[in-house]
């Protein structure tokens, strides 16, 4: 089906997450649309594709509730200023918010009474905590992309339009990840034991969880002498990290990246890691991890009694089960996560049957993620 050469989408995607994701979704929306211009909140993945960011996608980087709470002012003043130009001068065909719920959602809800076509991309976890949300959802998308399979059934039972379209890092992510080509672009040995350690992209994060990674680093390294430490740092916190490290006590055996994620984990025998994204990410990398994550005490009550399962990390959720360690806030010790990271490196057997797991894991997630959203996003503009 041809459509119209020159289409308006805005976007708004919070964090390094959600710009990966958007970033992913507009090269295919690319290939139907050409000459698409595409504006509002992102960040450099997105930036790649021709997008204009009015504001960089860190500005929404806040998770928990009083974290949110110092920020609102801003938050609320940027997404004023959003609505009224994309009401005005920049209407858009079709707006996407790009997770980020707290902030998409409303947005979407003001814009759609308006008139303009709305998309969610990445349904809110409605089937893990705040299950209130499913109204707002309803009231705010005329459509939502899902990246998890069981969750347009879930939508539907409250008359919500939704399409499966996949994860979009399933098809980033090769099936066999190349462990030898990534070790030789770090500079690592074939024979070297490899903890990648991810402490999170936000800066709430790596307040809350680098010291005590790090902490945990140093009871590993003298376990392990040969043990060496990657570190992929976002650009704008990587001063803080590396500040963090040297606090703790660690020295030439972490390797501090600026970005690289990706590499790192396809480098590393096991990953330390918080909770998010990444942890998929890792599985989709057949990396055994232990998960963390610790955030301010009174955000952490309020979204304990949200919670509807009990587990908070992805390959976790998507399993059903703890296929993997987590740890979290007073339990995430540097003593209970260092002896969680040995504990994977002494057990190859059990490596390789989660390794398994995260293969069919990754079968499960792997579809044409951009072609199909970008045909769910038409049908959307066809009304």
């Amino acid at each position: 089906m041809n459509a119209p050469a020159t289409k308006r989408f805005a976007l708004v995607a919070g964090e390094t997450s959600g710009d990966l994701l958007a970033g992913l979704l507009l090269g295919g929306v690319r290939q139907r649309w050409p000459d698409l211009k595409s504006y509002g909140i992102g960040g450099p993945q997105m930036a790649v594709q021709g997008f204009d960011a009015w504001w960089p996608s860190e500005k929404l980087a806040v998770r928990g509730y009083i974290e949110v709470l110092r920020h609102y002012r801003e938050i609320v003043r940027i997404r004023d200023r959003l609505r009224e130009r994309l009401l005005s001068s920049d209407r858009p065909d079709v707006f996407i918010g790009v997770d980020a719920p707290d902030f998409n959602l409303d947005l979407e809800a003001a814009l759609k009474a308006r008139g303009v076509r709305t998309v969610h991309f990445v349904c809110p976890s409605v089937w893990a905590w705040r299950a209130e949300r499913v109204e707002k959802i309803r009231r705010s998308a005329d459509h939502v992309l899902c990246i998890f399979p069981f969750e347009p059934e879930l939508l539907a039972r409250h008359g919500i339009e939704a399409t499966y379209v996949g994860h979009p890092l399933a098809n980033v992510i090769p099936l066999q990840p190349d462990r030898v080509a990534a070790r030789g672009k770090l500079g690592l040995l074939e024979t070297d034991e490899v903890v990648a350690i991810l402490p999170g992209s936000r800066a709430s994060e790596v307040q809350y969880l680098a010291h005590t990674f790090f902490e945990a680093a140093v009871i590993m390294k003298r376990a392990r002498p040969a043990l060496r430490f990657l570190v992929p740092g976002v650009p704008a916190l990587r001063e803080r990290i590396e500040a963090s490290a040297r606090s703790a006590g660690l020295g030439d055996d972490l390797q501090v990246l600026a970005g690289q994620s990706h590499t790192a984990l396809a480098a590393c025998d096991v990953t330390l890691i918080a909770s998010g994204t990444a942890t998929l990410e890792a599985a989709l990398f057949k990396r055994p991890m232990v998960i963390a994550y610790n955030m301010n005490w009174i955000s952490w009550q309020i979204m304990r009694r949200k919670q509807l399962q009990p587990w908070v990390g992805l390959p976790n959720i998507l399993s059903g089960e703890f296929v993997v360690p987590e740890y979290l806030q007073e339990a995430a010790t540097p003593q209970a996560l260092s002896q969680a990271v040995l504990d994977w490196l002494d057990a190859p057997a059990r490596i390789q049957a989660l390794q398994r797991r995260f293969e069919v894991l990754h079968h499960t997630l792997l579809r044409d993620t951009a072609r199909l959203a970008t045909d769910a996003i038409e049908k959307v503009l066809e009304g």
